[in-house]
């Protein structure tokens, strides 16, 4: 039998401003059976949100009194309150997809350079650390959109080796950010079957950081369900010559003869040798943005771009469904003819 569910719609009258100078808090008390999830009504400059969306759920136990900090933005979290799964034990449900979308086209690898977050945080007079915030939850909602829809590796562009150059405190708090997703979101990709993989020069990468992901890397390896890859102090530039730095220690040491180097040997040499599919079949740049900023340069030869205006922060569910749609209406050719050309031609 389903279960009852209510929805409530909560108006905080304070402007997002007002609210991120005067943090309220805010006290729920529910049934000792209820679960919860929420949804945030997207802001933008000129018409701030002040609507948060909780939707209850008579189900499973959870504690009867439920408190909120109302942080910017209405951000909230709460501690799962479902069993720990593990990712052996996880029925996969095929998920109906949005209009417009055949699961059979569906890209099995999908890039994205997320672009846009200090933009997203100025036009709202806010630190730009903040809208490094917000975008980590435009991710969280990526990854689990990907997972629903059947989408098999997911590679982000968070930091490249040409951001070392920006002021030391915002690289700073990067660094520190990428430590706090890491430890707050393994044991969620270890419950739902998420490899996680990061690719990039790790030498510069503060020690704890390193530690913290080579330990993500070794629990996640065997895991099949998802693949989420992080280019961090990555760029194609760098790839291409490790790349071509390990064929050539191959070579010296009689491993490989020159003959041999062909596409398939530099492949896997590359960093996306971590993963089944190492080529993207669709890009997504946010910011409006034109260029692939030194990104997957060997990996994008015949990848579909889509660009979009939105800001990172900005981009959620109508955003990737746009983009999913626009990449099922094109014709991958991969330099040849599709049939009905090729027919046509030869009349």
């Amino acid at each position: 039998m389903a279960a009852k569910s209510t929805n409530y719609a909560l108006n905080f009258q304070n402007t997002v401003t007002n609210t991120i100078n005067q943090p309220k808090m805010l006290s729920l008390h529910l049934p000792p059976t209820t679960t919860f999830s929420f949804s945030l009504l997207k802001s933008n400059p000129q018409k701030p949100t002040n609507h948060l969306i909780f939707h209850f759920n008579s189900s499973l136990s959870s504690s009867s009194s439920r408190k909120f900090e109302k942080l910017p933005f209405g951000i909230a979290s709460a501690a799962p309150t479902a069993s720990k799964v593990g990712p052996a034990e996880a029925e996969e449900e095929e998920v109906e997809l949005p209009a417009g979308l055949q699961r059979e086209a569906m890209p099995r690898h999908v890039a994205v350079i997320m672009d846009g977050n200090v933009r997203w945080a100025k036009q709202r007079g806010l630190p730009g650390g903040m809208g490094h915030e917000a975008g980590v939850r435009s991710l969280r909602q990526m990854v689990e959109l990907c997972g629903k829809w059947g989408i098999k590796v997911l590679t982000v562009f968070a930091f490249s080796c040409d951001n070392w150059v920006r002021p030391q405190v915002e690289v700073d708090f990067l660094m520190s950010l990428f430590e706090k997703g890491i430890k707050s979101e393994l044991d969620n990709f270890i419950r739902q079957g998420i490899r996680i993989s990061v690719i990039g020069d790790p030498s510069k990468l503060p020690k704890s950081l390193q530690k913290l992901i080579a330990d993500a890397e070794e629990t996640t390896k065997d895991f099949t369900n998802f693949q989420l890859i992080v280019a961090v102090s990555y760029s194609g530039k760098y790839d291409i010559i490790q790349a071509c730095k390990n064929i050539a220690q191959k070579v010296k040491d009689g491993d490989v003869e020159v003959e041999e180097i062909d596409e398939t040997l530099i492949e896997q040499e590359l960093e996306t040798n971590c993963t089944e599919y190492p080529y993207p079949d669709l890009l997504i740049r946010t910011s409006g943005e034109l260029r692939v900023s030194n990104f997957l340069l060997w990996q994008l030869a015949y990848t579909e771009l889509f660009f979009v205006r939105a800001l990172w922060p900005d981009f959620g569910e109508d955003e990737f469904v746009e983009a999913l749609r626009s990449f099922q209406q094109r014709n991958r050719r991969y330099g040849g003819r599709d049939l009905q050309e090729s027919s046509a031609a030869n009349r």
